[in-house]
């Protein structure tokens, strides 16, 4: 009864426990089909490097912002040079690349069915198989 006006602290650790374990396994298989060449190591830590770049890099940007304003300022001047349209070319490959990594990452992540929902076209399947006009049209085609 307790339980209806106050949520189940034991309930509540063991389903943070489980969704721990959850990402820990989701974790460990990104790296169960590891490629055994040197090319496929390389390209996939090439791979890796994109988002930590441009995050340390905005970073490093106010660092130098405040390390050297006058070379900073002079920096943004020729950034301020930069036509419009090649901005939005540097904007359009940024987001294709991103869009398209989460594109293959949807794309190929591991679909779990429920279990009562694989039993049940299979049981309709059985249900259905006697079909007099299927086999009248089957009979036509001969």
């Amino acid at each position: 009864m307790a339980e209806v006006f106050v949520a189940s602290a034991t309930k509540r650790m063991e389903l943070s426990a489980q969704a721990q374990a959850a990402a820990l396994e989701q974790f460990g298989d990104e790296f169960v089909n590891a490629s055994g060449s040197w090319f496929d190591r390389l390209v996939n830590g090439l791979n890796r490097l994109p988002r930590p770049l441009l995050a340390f890099g905005t970073i490093g940007l106010f660092v130098y912002a405040m390390v050297d304003p006058p070379d900073f300022a002079l920096r943004m001047v020729g950034l301020n040079a930069v036509p419009e349209p090649l901005w939005w070319l540097l904007g359009a490959v940024v987001a294709f690349y991103f869009g398209a990594r989460e594109t293959h990452y949807f794309r190929n992540r591991p679909v779990s069915m429920p279990p009562g929902l694989t039993a049940a076209p299979t049981a309709l399947a059985a249900a259905s198989e006697a079909n007099s006009a299927l086999d009248d049209w089957r009979s036509g085609q001969n």
